[in-house]
């Protein structure tokens, strides 16, 4: 992802819109309704996808140019949404989607690769990779979900960086890129995720053993403490990675939550590590992001929401974790009992938000069980995640795998020639690089707010 130097307003900071709008019936949520659930779902993914133009004539499949690692996250939630409710009405545009955007079979794509961060590429591999666990058919031409995965997979663990603080993966995969020195949690947690997931689709040990090493680095760095189960954000190479950024997002732990889940089940239960590793990151994803002051059962991404600062990445964090919890709790069935209730929770919340504009658009801050002025595509997906996946109640069994009814065609050497990013840099960074980085945010968000204070006051 790109660095955003501002966070995005909402309609509550230009107030003198909201005289245009008209509120509509909030998305009533009955929980113990399945129907109900499925209604609910399909008018906010709906309004996630009236946000996507990829299928309109002269516009490309599944671009978002200006934030294209969010193409990932709507077909995601469109891909469980089609999973748990079995409305396919937006199958055909996801497909071509999350095929147009593959590259060279890899996710990086020459419109975009210039300015993508590991963890972009990533979340394109998960999206991949849910399509294949879904059972979500294969393309008759193209590359197979499971081969894109794998050429996230195999081009992530090329740019595994041992010159710097004994391995990790870089925030950033170029050397001109801001981040490039850091080593964040979402891009190894997101590495471990993805080859935990491919070990038990494919059964092929290697992908476990590269996950467990991605999981040991990071308990020996400051991202993951296995001890009181705290994830920091980041950390930089500048110092050895002896620093860290103590940022608490909730995707940071999901990340990591669901990866450790998976572990959990492709040992069958057998390895205590991965028993410990699900119930500390659970505890701590619970009591950190339901916070009691909300009544204890609705998500709250603590650190932005109270002062009304998140932006387009962060509104989208707990859709992400709504639903990494979701297959947490099918594939260790033990935690089942106590994320239904928080997901539960937070649906019916969620919908109470969805009075916006007339259309149903949906808040941020689902605590508040009404709209609070912010409208955009991050809310609506979060809400359509949210809300698909309280249809856990109907799927019994986790996601599938090549053993279990997963169909698609494996390919293990998928991006090995994309040698994108090398772990060496060509050169080290100066600080006229970080300054002239510096100057272009700066000149950025000084143009931005001049921007929106222009629309608010009037020219």
């Amino acid at each position: 992802m790109r660095l955003q130097s501002l966070p995005r307003l909402g309609w509550n900071a230009l107030w003198t819109t909201l005289i245009f709008s008209s509120l509509a019936q909030a998305i009533d949520v009955n929980i113990n309704d399945d129907q109900s659930i499925k209604n609910a779902a399909s008018t906010a993914a709906y309004g996630a996808m009236s946000y996507y133009h990829g299928n309109e004539s002269g516009q490309i499949p599944g671009a978002f140019p200006t934030k294209w690692w969010e193409g990932s996250a709507l077909f995601m939630a469109m891909l469980q949404y089609q999973y748990f409710t079995g409305d396919h009405t937006y199958n055909s545009e996801v497909s071509l989607g999350l095929q147009w955007q593959a590259g060279e079979g890899d996710y990086m794509p020459s419109n975009y690769s210039s300015y993508l961060g590991n963890d972009d590429q990533m979340f394109w591999g998960l999206a991949a990779m849910l399509a294949a666990e879904l059972q979500f058919p294969d393309r008759s031409e193209g590359y197979s979900w499971l081969s894109l995965a794998q050429g996230v997979y195999n081009t992530q663990v090329d740019r595994w960086d041992t010159s710097t603080c004994g391995g990790g993966l870089r925030w950033q995969i170029y050397t001109y890129q801001a981040g490039y020195t850091m080593k964040n949690a979402i891009s190894n947690g997101g590495l471990f995720q993805l080859a935990a997931r491919l070990a038990r689709y494919t059964n092929n040990h290697t992908y476990y053993e590269w996950a467990e090493k991605v999981w040991d680095w990071s308990c020996s760095s400051p991202l993951l403490n296995n001890k009181t189960w705290s994830v920091a954000d980041s950390t930089n190479i500048e110092d050895g990675c002896e620093s860290q950024g103590n940022n608490q997002w909730s995707y940071n732990y999901g990340a990591y939550l669901m990866g450790a889940a998976y572990m959990w089940n492709y040992t069958n239960g057998t390895n205590t590590k991965w028993a410990t590793a699900v119930d500390g990151l659970l505890n701590n994803t619970l009591d950190l992001f339901f916070p009691t002051k909300y009544g204890g059962n609705i998500m709250s991404e603590v650190l932005c929401e109270p002062n009304e600062v998140c932006n387009n990445n962060e509104i989208l964090f707990k859709g992400l974790v709504a639903s990494w919890l979701a297959f947490t709790a099918l594939l260790v069935p033990s935690t089942y009992d106590r994320i239904l209730p928080k997901l539960q929770g937070s649906a019916v919340a969620a919908g109470a938000t969805c009075t916006g504009n007339g259309n149903n658009s949906c808040g941020v801050r689902w605590y508040t069980s009404k709209w609070d002025g912010w409208t955009g595509m991050e809310e609506q997906i979060s809400v359509t995640d949210v809300l698909s996946v309280n249809l856990i109640t109907t799927k019994h069994k986790g996601p599938v795998t090549s053993t279990t009814g997963g169909n698609s065609t494996s390919d293990p050497t998928a991006g090995s020639g994309d040698k994108s990013g090398q772990t060496t840099p060509t050169r080290k960074i100066t600080t006229g690089d970080k300054a002239g980085a510096s100057i272009l945010t700066i000149g950025f968000a000084v143009g931005w707010v001049g921007l929106m204070a222009f629309m608010v006051i009037g020219g």
